[in-house]
């Protein structure tokens, strides 16, 4: 009984080994060459050798002359394997149709030779950088169609072509494919199998010169056209193809959804992940310094930089180091740069030290070069402060003129950068009196829209409010304005939802409820309490930054428009698809009702903790709409951190808000302020039951009819009466509700 068991052990021991060598590393004894063709992991032939989708198979050619590599489970063959790039080269055959002698109307065609279906396993991509389609033929019409993608409203996810013609049997040219004869076509990305077909003309008085039709894929260096080609072509011709690959398992995740989870293929110790840029998914490749194959468990190896000086010159003493090399200059030779890039020289003998002497009364030259070089850089800068409206934005109260030294000084010339922005780099920088801010680029300005510029920056200065990032400044003597924005420490909204594990946080109910409570109230501040009326215009969790206290904070307002009775339109639909209110979409008409509609979807966010795509296709607006609609909750996509019991009514309500928030039609959509009116009116319930008080959901209903929010003054006054607080709060502003 005990040998059994070990042996048992030992089998599920090797069954395990096994598996993980399929899903990650190189099987030993693994065939690593095919008829010429070299076979690097995460390809292979046979069990085990390969990840899912890389299969090959070693069959014979047929015609004696040894084994070629094919696509395991057809008769495609592979030509070229490549790790980095991520390309691979096949031969696919030609489609054709030929014309029938005595009935030039008729056709006889052979186009099933010329549909492959490569990508059983999802992995590959027909590479539109390297490839084109081909057609040749007189008066035909040849193109190329890809199966149809799931989903899809037609047969075929694509097509593309084009259309060859001739006016006698000399129009067509040796080397000339522009139409007469013959025609290519780019394809796009994405195309994951191909199929050709030809439009059927009448060919009377002309089938002795172009009796056929033929359609292929090739490389775009491969094939130059011929005339002879369209009397004879070999109709068994197969062209080489080159397609693209990657990982593509697990829903085609990238590479930070992939990183850390079962079955990551970087398990070399010097590799890095790219996300794919043919299709979904990712792929390795070894960092800088190294070569190999990242797919395989120390894969990627020191590259001995010294033993290639056309790739990595020195002009001195080569050092390899790993990962890098040092070059250093011979003894007696120095250099003022890097020896890498400039070639070394003598050290000074006694003469030139003499010499130096003679440069010193060159220096007052030089110094007046570099004096005039101020100048000329003084001018520069004011003319900057002019274009960018200097004499108007140094006269308003609320901002700060930084001057290009002073900007230098608060952001360390640079040296922070906090993310990108939607023109350029954000960088940290602190204050003198120690106060961090957030500095970015702004638009380009010139004459034309410098009023606009302005009239922004001042609109800005304008909002004062706790929950609308306050501009403290601006910097004009630069081509591009610099403006300079209080500090978020928690970054926005949006990271902390949906980032990586460094980034998300935990997120109470309570927390989530403050979160909308507050940024709905600087949107409605916008809307209604400030000086002048703003849409905001692109309202998404990417632009609600949060302080260190997590205290929102409504950014980014390169989309705002002055709202004005005769500037409701625009002829650029800008915004983040998801977010954007799909009348604005359609008609350009940009309204607060806008506003309102991107915020529904970010309340979805805030209580499923689900971005607008999820799931690699899912939406979240369709799928949680749907949820209502069948079962009249939303509960099965609450995120599951908050769904208990005692919180589901205060979620059902806030999803029924936002739904309210999504409706297509606009007249139907509350504003913003009553949207803050119900979001305080739920915390305070919500408050008020978990501090035993006796609101139930049905009082609440009671307080709030189905489809009309109850007025501010009886909703603060129903609150206060539970809470004792003070009857309205000030200004109207909810952020302290």
């Amino acid at each position: 009984m005990e040998l059994l068991l070990l042996v048992f052990l030992l089998l599920a021991a090797m069954s395990a080994a096994v598996e993980s060598i399929t899903s990650t590393a190189v099987k030993t004894g693994c065939q690593e060459r095919c008829g010429g063709v070299d076979i690097p992991y995460p390809f292979g032939i046979g069990p085990g050798c390969s990840r899912h989708g890389f299969e090959l198979s070693c069959v014979s050619n047929g015609s004696g002359a040894g084994p070629i590599a094919v696509l395991a489970g057809t008769s495609i063959q592979v030509t070229r394997l490549s790790v980095e790039p991520a390309e691979s080269q096949v031969m696919l055959p030609v489609g054709w149709q030929c014309y029938n002698t005595s009935q030039p109307t008729r056709t006889y065609p052979d186009w099933s030779r010329a549909k492959t279906e490569m990508n059983r396993g999802g992995v590959y991509r027909i590479s539109n950088t390297h490839n084109m389609l081909v057609v040749l033929g007189c008066n035909t019409v040849g193109y190329t169609e890809s199966l149809r993608s799931e989903g899809g409203a037609y047969s075929s996810t694509y097509y593309t072509g084009c259309m060859s013609y001739c006016n006698n049997s000399a129009s067509a040219q040796d080397g000339q494919c522009a139409g007469v004869g013959c025609c290519h076509v780019d394809i796009p990305p994405g195309l994951t199998d191909s199929s050709v077909n030809f439009r059927v003309y009448d060919h009377t008085g002309m089938v002795d010169y172009s009796p056929c039709d033929y359609a292929f894929l090739t490389d775009r260096t491969n094939y130059s056209f011929r005339r002879a080609d369209l009397i004879k072509m070999d109709k068994n011709r197969n062209v080489p193809v080159w397609l693209d690959w990657a990982i593509r398992e697990n829903g085609s995740m990238s590479c930070a959804e992939a990183k850390g989870k079962p079955g990551y293929a970087c398990v070399s110790v010097h590799s890095e992940c790219v996300d794919s840029t043919n299709g979904p998914g990712y792929n390795c490749k070894c960092t800088a310094g190294y070569e190999g194959n990242a797919y395989a468990p120390d894969g990627c190896t020191n590259i001995n930089e010294c033993d290639r000086p056309s790739d990595y010159p020195c002009h001195g003493i080569c050092q390899d180091t790993d990962g890098s090399y040092d070059c250093k200059c011979h003894r007696g030779y120095q250099n003022s740069g890097d020896p890498k890039e400039q070639p070394c020289s003598p050290k000074f003998p006694l003469a030139a030290q003499i010499a130096l002497g003679i440069t010193l009364g060159i220096s007052f030259l030089i110094v007046g070069l570099l004096f005039i070089l101020m100048m000329r850089q003084k001018r520069r800068m004011n003319e900057y402060f002019r274009k960018n409206g200097g004499s108007v934005l140094q006269k308003v109260e609320n901002i700060k003129i930084f001057t290009k030294d002073e900007l230098k000084k608060i952001t360390k010339n640079n040296s922070e950068v906090l993310g990108q922005g939607g023109f350029g780099k954000v960088y940290k920088g602190i204050l003198d009196d120690n106060t961090l801010v957030a500095v970015k680029a702004s638009i380009e300005v010139n004459d034309a829209r410098k009023e606009d510029f302005t009239n922004e920056v001042i609109i800005q200065s304008q909002m004062i409010h706790t929950n609308i990032i306050k501009l403290l400044g601006c910097c004009l003597e630069v081509d591009v304005p610099m403006l300079v924005y209080e500090f978020a420490a928690n970054g926005n909204l949006q990271d902390i939802l949906h980032g990586d594990n460094n980034r998300r946080v935990p997120l109470p109910l309570d927390l989530r409820m403050d979160i909308a409570v507050e940024a709905a109230e600087g949107l409605r501040y916008m809307h209604s309490s400030a000086n002048r009326t703003i849409r905001h215009g692109d309202v998404k969790p990417a632009n609600i930054l949060l302080n260190d206290k997590f205290k929102p904070k409504i950014s980014d307002f390169g989309t705002s428009k002055l709202l004005t009775v005769d500037k409701d339109f625009t002829m650029f639909v800008v915004g983040s698809m998801g977010y954007i209110d799909p009348v604005f979409h359609k008609t350009g008409r940009l309204t607060q009702k806008s506003d309102v509609y991107s915020f529904g979807v970010v309340l979805l966010e805030l209580i499923t903790r689900k971005p607008t795509i999820y799931d690699a296709n899912c939406s979240l607006l369709i799928d949680f709409q749907k949820a209502y609609e069948q079962e009249n909750s939303g509960r099965a996509m609450f995120d599951k951190d908050i769904t208990i019991e005692e919180e589901i009514f205060v979620l059902e309500e806030i999803g029924r808000l936002a739904m309210e928030c999504l409706k297509e039609k606009v007249e139907e959509r509350p504003d913003m302020k009553e949207v803050a009116e119900q979001l305080v009116i739920l915390r305070r319930s919500r408050k008020s039951r978990q501090g035993n008080y006796n609101i139930s959901p049905q009082q609440f209903e009671e307080m709030s009819t189905e489809g009309t929010p109850l007025s501010l003054e009886t909703a603060v006054s129903v609150s206060s009466s539970v809470l004792s607080a003070p009857s309205t709060p000030a200004n109207n502003d909810f952020s302290n509700a």
